[in-house]
């Protein structure tokens, strides 16, 4: 049988990757999903950099498995970021929203394993001209960031593996092991999820904001704000301030004004549903209730292994 990359690439059980988000990722849902055999992903990005460190060593201490970090290299405070990164011994970095060129050699000179968050095909070539070890290719349906291309999982992943031969991990609207399934049959080798794992019992999200994505509906989410950075968000007052100015042809500056600095960490993490930005995938629509996080690994896995065995045994004769 030929062995899976991505989890010799990260000596993890499972090729199951806990998104690093911005605030629901902190140290104990990472710990929780490398324990289960996955590998677990603290977000930086809504992290200072000595709450970072602290978050790294709380980490250690609950598991002595592989997990990662996620680094945002539009951080103002990014090299601070990384260096600490470095002195703690992190040895898998996941980079997102910015050029991976800058920092990826600077990574693996200090024996770090290194994968960027793309969504289109001249980033995923671009990544790997950087160096890096592996690609997350997020499509169209994910939370958070995203792609202003708009181009929906199924095609591509096969795009980006069509592309280059990097081990690959898929992402965007994958909550279940029969999605995982879909994800390797267009060429995908383990999978990123966000946001079941928001739905978590360990998830650093506020209970308001696990509450509305567990009341998610087909709909509910939507990606705007793609004058400044393409966000997927739950249609709330907030929301709908920014489609109304954006239908107004608002400027980058007075939608930078009215987003602030603070909109992500009021809505997922002090739980304001209303004036708060609240960022999801589209299948949430799918999360109907919280569980642990190892339950969540196992059930995916399980079913994965189930849905590939039905498939195997199906019988197309006429």
């Amino acid at each position: 049988m030929q062995e899976n990359r991505i989890c010799k690439l990260f000596n993890i059980k499972y090729p199951v990757i806990q998104a690093g988000m911005l605030w629901c990722s902190g140290w104990r849902l990472a710990s929780a999903v490398s324990e289960a055999g996955g590998l677990g992903i603290i977000g930086s990005a809504s992290m200072y950099p000595d709450v970072l460190r602290e978050h790294i060593q709380k980490c250690k201490k609950a598991t002595n498995k592989p997990f990662a970090v996620n680094v945002a290299l539009l951080y103002p405070e990014v090299e601070r970021i990384l260096d600490i990164i470095v002195e703690e011994g992190v040895k898998i970095v996941f980079t997102s929203a910015g050029n991976p060129a800058t920092w990826t050699s600077f990574l693996k000179q200090n024996d770090i394993t290194v994968v960027h968050v793309i969504s289109n095909t001249k980033f995923a070539k671009k990544a790997e001209e950087a160096g890096v070890e592996a690609l997350v290719a997020e499509g169209f349906e994910a939370g958070g960031h995203n792609g202003r291309e708009e181009t929906t999982s199924l095609v591509l992943w096969p795009l980006i593996r069509k592309n280059t031969d990097l081990p690959l991990i898929a992402a965007g609207g994958i909550a279940s092991g029969s999605a995982m399934l879909a994800a390797f049959a267009l060429g995908a080798e383990g999978v990123q999820i966000g946001s079941r794992f928001v739905a978590s019992y360990e998830s650093s999200g506020h209970d308001n904001f696990k509450k509305s994505v567990l009341d998610a509906q087909e709909g509910s989410t939507i990606l705007t704000l793609k004058q400044l950075t393409p966000v997927r968000l739950i249609r709330n007052k907030f929301y709908e301030s920014v489609r109304q100015a954006e239908e107004r042809g608002a400027s980058k500056e007075e939608l930078k004004s009215l987003l602030g600095r603070a909109r992500a960490k009021l809505g997922m993490f002090e739980g304001d549903l209303d004036e708060g930005e609240l960022e999801i995938g589209q299948v949430s629509a799918l999360i109907s209730e919280l569980k642990p996080a190892a339950e969540i690994v196992r059930e995916i896995w399980d079913e994965f292994l189930s849905e590939k065995d039905r498939l195997a045994k199906l019988n197309f004769a006429v």
